[in-house]
C-alpha cells in the first residue's frame, strides 16, 4: 500500500520541493512505514523566508485585540479537532491514547488561547522627563524560528506559535523529523482561522534544516526544545547573528519524599514522573530520594503499584496507560543505560527487560523499570535517560539531601513532599530549578512559566513574562522645549 507523502507548508499552502528528498516516518508501536515527509530543500527554505517577511508585515500590522480573535478561533478548531489530532499525536510518537486524548491537544489550545488573551494587554510606560517626556512601545521581533522535540509534538508548536503570534511575529516552526505531522495540521488550522498566509510556516527536516534556521541572518530569534548537547550547539550556531534564544532542555530531576510526606501520594507523583509518556519526559522526577524511616514502605508500594497497574500495549487502545519509545535506536540506548545501572551496582526492583505486548509485539517497548540501592554517582543517576527508568536513594538529613539533589550540572525541575509547610517552602527554595513542585508533580499550565537553571535551558516558555521574549522595547524621546546647541 502506498504511504502519503506529506510537503512542507509555505506561505499559507503546501510547497513541493525540488530536490525530492524524503524521509520516513514510522509508528514506534508497530515499527510501520506510515508516511513520508519532503524535505526542505534551498528552495523551500528560501520560500519560507520570503513568505514568513510577507507574513510579518501583514500580520505585525493587524490590531492585537484582531489578532486575539483569529487566535481564538484556531483555539476552538482545535478543540473540535481534539480526537483526530490526538490519534495523530499517538501514531506518530507511540504514547497512548489516553494521555494524548486529555493533555497533548489540550494544553496546547490552552496556551494560545492564554496568549489570545494577552495580546491586546501589551502597554508601554511614558515618563516625564523635566518639560519633555518619553514613550516606550512593545514591538514584535520579526520573524522567529521554533524547533521542536518529538514527546509532545503538537503541544511544543502551540507553546512556541502561541506567544510569537500573538506579540504579532511570524513564525518558521521545524518540528523533529520523528514526529512531523502535527505541525502541519495546526499550521492548517491556523490558516483555516485566518492567520494571513506566510505567518506560520512549517519546514521539515533533520538537523541540517535547524541549522539553517539558527544561522539565517533573516531570523531574530530561536526558540528551541531538546537534550543539552544539542541546546548548546543552537546557541552557538545562533550567537553568529546575535539571534535571541529561549532553550527548554533536559533535566535530571529530583523529587524528595520526607518522613511525614503522604506516601501513596509521593508514589503517585514518582510513577507520573517516570512512567508518563513512557518516561520521555524532560522533567521527569528520575532521581527519587526517600527518607530512611518510609523508605521500606515507599519501595513496597511502588514495586505493587508499577507490576499491576501499568498496561502497556497498543496506543490506540483506550486501556492501555504505557505505550512504546519512540524509535529502535532510543529503545537500545534506554536498554543500555538499565544494563549499566545492573552493572554498576543497582539493584533490579522490577522492570529492566524489553517488552513484546501481545496487541503490540513489534513495538518498540521498555517495561518499567525502578532502581534501589542507587548511589548519587552512579551512571543511570547522573545521566538523563529519557525512558522508564527509576532510580530511588536513600536520606536522613534535610541539609544533606538538599546538597545531593542540587549537584548535578541540570536544574529543569525538583519535588518535595512533606506535610509540614514550613519545611515545604524553606527545601523548594533551596531547589536549584526552575520548574518546582509541593506535593504535586508535572502539572504545567499555561500561566505557569516553565524552564531551567544551570544547563537546564534560557529563558521561559508560557507565563505573561514569555510575551517579553518574544518582543522588544523602543523608546521615544519626545522634545517639547527648544534644543540648547553649542553649535
Amino acid at each position: 500500500m502506498t504511504t502519503p507523502v506529506y510537503q512542507n507548508f509555505i506561505n499559507g499552502d503546501f510547497l513541493k520541493n525540488q530536490s525530492g528528498e524524503t524521509f520516513a516516518v514510522k509508528n514506534p508501536a508497530t515499527d510501520e512505514v506510515i508516511y513520508h515527509v519532503e524535505v526542505a530543500d534551498s528552495f523551500v527554505q528560501n520560500a519560507a523566508i520570503e513568505s514568513a517577511k510577507q507574513g510579518f508585515a501583514v500580520w505585525s500590522a493587524i490590531a492585537p485585540i484582531e489578532r486575539s480573535r483569529i487566535l481564538l478561533k484556531a483555539v476552538a478548531l482545535l478543540r473540535e479537532r481534539n480526537d483526530l489530532l490526538a490519534k495523530i499525536e499517538v501514531l506518530d510518537t507511540g504514547k497512548p491514547w489516553q494521555e494524548a486524548e486529555c493533555v497533548d491537544v489540550q494544553t496546547g489550545a490552552d496556551v494560545i488561547e492564554y496568549f489570545a488573551g494577552l495580546a491586546p494587554a501589551q502597554v508601554g510606560q511614558q515618563q516625564m522627563v523635566g518639560e519633555d517626556f518619553y514613550y516606550t512601545r512593545k514591538e514584535p521581533l520579526g520573524i522567529c524560528a521554533g524547533i521542536g522535540a518529538w514527546n509532545y509534538p503538537l503541544q511544543i508548536a502551540c507553546w512556541k506559535s502561541g506567544p510569537a503570534l500573538a506579540a504579532g511575529n511570524a513564525l518558521i516552526f521545524k518540528p523533529s523529523e520523528e514526529t512531523p505531522l502535527g505541525a502541519i495540521k495546526l499550521a492548517e488550522i491556523f490558516t483555516e482561522a485566518g492567520v494571513p498566509a506566510g505567518v506560520f510556516n512549517v519546514v521539515q527536516g533533520a538537523a541540517e534544516v535547524g541549522q539553517w534556521l539558527t544561522h539565517s541572518p533573516d531570523i531574530e530569534k530561536v526558540s528551541f526544545t531538546g537534550e543539552v548537547g544539542t541546546g548548546k550547539k543552537v546557541v552557538a550556531s545562533a550567537a553568529g547573528t546575535l539571534k535571541d534564544v529561549t532553550m527548554e532542555l533536559g533535566g535530571k530531576s529530583p523529587l524528595l519524599v520526607f518522613e511525614d510526606a503522604d506516601i501513596s501520594q509521593a508514589v503517585s507523583a514518582a510513577m507520573l514522573g517516570n512512567f508518563y509518556t513512557q518516561g520521555e519526559i524532560c522533567t521527569n522526577c528520575t532521581r527519587i530520594y526517600v527518607h530512611k524511616s518510609v523508605y521500606q514502605q515507599f519501595i513496597d508500594e511502588l514495586k505493587t503499584r508499577t507490576e499491576q497497574n501499568i498496561v502497556a500495549g497498543d496506543p490506540l487502545d483506550p486501556s492501555v496507560n504505557f505505550g512504546a519509545l519512540i524509535s529502535k535506536n532510543h529503545h537500545n540506548l534506554v536498554m543500555g543505560y538499565i544494563e549499566k545501572g545492573i552493572n554498576e551496582g543497582a539493584t533490579l526492583l522490577t522492570g529492566g527487560k524489553a517488552l513484546r505486548p501481545e496487541s503490540a509485539p513489534n513495538g518498540y517497548f521498555v517495561a518499567p523499570t525502578v532502581f534501589t540501592d542507587c548511589t548519587d554517582d552512579m551512571t543511570i543517576v547522573k545521566e538523563e535517560i529519557f525512558g522508564p527508568v527509576m532510580s530511588v536513594l536513600v536520606f536522613e538529613d534535610e541539609d544533606d539531601v538538599i546538597r545531593r539533589a542540587n549537584d548535578t550540572h541540570l536544574g529543569l525541575a525538583a519535588g518535595v513532599f512533606t506535610k509540614d509547610i514550613k519545611r515545604a517552602h524553606r527545601v523548594i527554595h533551596q531547589m536549584q530549578a526552575g520548574i518546582c513542585w509541593i506535593n504535586s508533580y508535572g502539572n504545567s499550565p499555561a500561566e505557569m512559566p516553565v524552564g531551567g537553571y544551570k544547563q537546564s535551558g534560557i529563558g521561559r516558555e508560557n507565563g505573561i513574562e514569555t510575551l517579553d521574549h518574544y518582543t522588544q522595547t523602543k523608546s521615544i524621546y519626545v522634545g517639547m522645549t527648544d534644543i540648547e546647541s553649542p553649535f
